[in-house]
């Protein structure tokens, strides 16, 4: 069997450093690992209306800012097919045949659809597309085959749910469609990366991320403003490393050499905490080594963005490459469901038979 990725990023926004150690950076790393057949990218625009469907325009402006964070972090079209969600119309009708395998009940016990609904304010209204985006997801992954979709924890009841729905359909139609796997971050420090603010989720509606498009300054600033421990309130008060962002945030990005590049009197990160928890360390000089470390693995990403900004007429190329690429291989998924549902009716003069 091939061995295919499927992943992608809703388009309502710039690219943060939570995508970035979440998914961004693991599936450049999928992408130049040779373990692959084939990746497919997705900006998920369809997904994002779901709860942007009186803005359409905060959708579509974001659709190319996506895709330059995408190149600017790694991402090869040559290696991994980047496509628009809306662009393939076969997704959305193997969603409508989901639906039919899914129960309301279900849907409603699903963990993150339960959690983005109470984080949007839906419970008294919730948008049907936004209520199914779970099945709509299922069809997104089964349509490329995926057998692997990296993503963070957060997403696992959704994968799940892609699964049961395969299975399902393979158990009522006869085997047609593959079951995924999640693929987690290595760095488990990853899987839980805090807003600036210390909230457990980064948004731009909250203001507490930092994008992979911020310019130095601006880092600087979100940095030295981050929430830390409360009770460490003076140098010499002892200090609580876990469910502090800021280490958190040194556990995703520091690596061994920044130390002797930037606070040398450190050996290893396991010694800066150390000291922080027993006292005598400012969260200044703590704030100001994760600021280097920041600045050190966001500039490259930076100046390649605006390397591929200069650009815009490739990328767009590359989108539309892509999509019509992802087509392809969706309509060839959609072939064999409707065979397998027997609703192939003019193949063959099937109705006929």
């Amino acid at each position: 069997m091939k061995q295919i990725i499927l992943t992608g990023d809703r388009p309502t926004g710039r690219l943060h450093v939570g995508h970035y150690v979440g998914s961004l950076k693991e599936r450049v790393r999928l992408q130049n690992s040779g373990t692959y057949d084939e990746i497919f990218i997705m900006i998920a625009d369809a997904q994002a209306l779901t709860d942007n469907a009186e803005q359409p325009e905060k959708v579509r402006q974001n659709i190319m800012q996506v895709a330059l964070d995408y190149l600017a972090c790694g991402i090869d079209p040559e290696k991994s097919c980047i496509f628009i969600q809306s662009m393939i119309p076969q997704l959305p009708e193997l969603a409508f045949y989901y639906m039919n395998l899914v129960s309301v009940a279900r849907l409603q016990r699903n963990p993150t659809v339960k959690s983005e609904i109470k984080q949007r304010k839906f419970e008294a209204s919730i948008p049907v597309g936004f209520f199914c985006y779970p099945i709509s997801q299922a069809a997104d992954i089964t349509a490329f085959n995926a057998t692997a979709v990296p993503a963070g924890e957060d997403q696992e009841p959704m994968i799940e749910q892609a699964r049961e729905i395969a299975r399902k359909f393979n158990e009522v139609y006869g085997e047609t469609l593959v079951e995924p796997n999640i693929v987690l971050p290595s760095n488990e420090a990853s899987l839980r990366l805090p807003g600036t603010d210390g909230k457990a989720k980064m948004s731009k509606s909250l203001g507490n991320g930092i994008y992979l498009s911020d310019e130095p300054d601006v880092i600087k600033s979100k940095i030295m403003s981050m929430y830390t421990d409360p009770t460490h309130l003076r140098k010499d008060d002892p200090g609580h490393v876990e469910g502090n962002p800021v280490f958190t945030y040194l556990d995703a990005f520091c690596r061994p050499e920044y130390f002797g590049e930037f606070l040398s009197e450190y050996e290893n990160l396991d010694e800066l905490k150390a000291h922080y928890e027993r006292g005598g360390l400012g969260d200044v000089t703590v704030k100001k080594f994760l600021n280097n470390v920041m600045q050190s693995e966001l500039g490259p990403i930076r100046e390649r963005r605006k390397e591929w900004e200069a650009r815009l007429p490739e990328v767009l190329e590359i989108l539309k490459e892509g999509s019509k690429k992802a087509e392809q291989t969706a309509a060839e998924t959609l072939a064999k469901v409707r065979s397998s549902m027997k609703i192939d009716y003019f193949d063959n003069d099937n109705l006929l038979k």
